[in-house]
């Protein structure tokens, strides 16, 4: 899943993502191995515990990042909000967290891109572009499998945002596209 809607209301969209089944499966497994290296050897208590805690050491740094994005049309921001355990583990639980704010009127559009996995093949991510060029992830790592879940959510997104409201108005068909501001259906008369 790539990312799980937590609330949903006419001003605020809050969305979550977890650390992936594949994620928690490689964490398992290589914690595993220094368990069982730890169990099956013959070396003393300190070889033991550098086993575990070396293999402990690598799988929380395997682990994917806890990530958040919360949407308020009341402060007009948007909050995109990452936790790395790895990041808390090596600064003693002071650091870890990031955090980037944007102001909501600023997001043009919302768009989903495809992203090599190394090994695993192609992956999906939305990126929300802003008016002044500038683009920005919704989250850090692309989600593999269907496309059709993080377009999903994409549609979410620019549904709340209004964005879709945005491209229909810009093409309202009281408008004239004809430079010169005369009728189609009248002659134009030369003297």
């Amino acid at each position: 899943m790539y990312m799980q809607v937590e609330s949903r209301t006419g001003t605020l969209l809050h969305l979550k993502r977890y650390p992936s089944i594949r994620s928690w499966s490689l964490f398992v497994g290589i914690s595993s191995i220094g368990l069982a290296a730890a169990y099956y050897s013959s070396d003393n208590l300190a070889w033991k515990l550098f086993y575990v805690t070396g293999c402990l050491f690598v799988a929380i740094q395997n682990l994917e990042e806890w990530e958040e994005a919360v949407f308020d049309k009341k402060t007009e921001k948007v909050t995109l909000k990452t936790f790395n355990l790895y990041k808390r583990f090596l600064t003693l639980w002071k650091g870890g967290c990031s955090q980037a704010v944007f102001r909501l009127k600023e997001i043009r559009d919302v768009n989903v891109e495809e992203e090599k996995v190394r090994y695993f093949g192609k992956g999906f991510l939305i990126v929300l572009r802003f008016v002044t060029g500038f683009s920005h992830p919704l989250t850090q790592c692309a989600v593999l499998g269907v496309r059709s879940e993080v377009e999903a959510i994409a549609k979410l997104i620019t549904t709340f945002l209004e964005l879709d409201l945005g491209v229909n108005q810009d093409r309202h068909p009281s408008q004239s596209s004809d430079t010169d501001g005369s009728d189609p259906e009248e002659p134009i008369t030369e003297d």
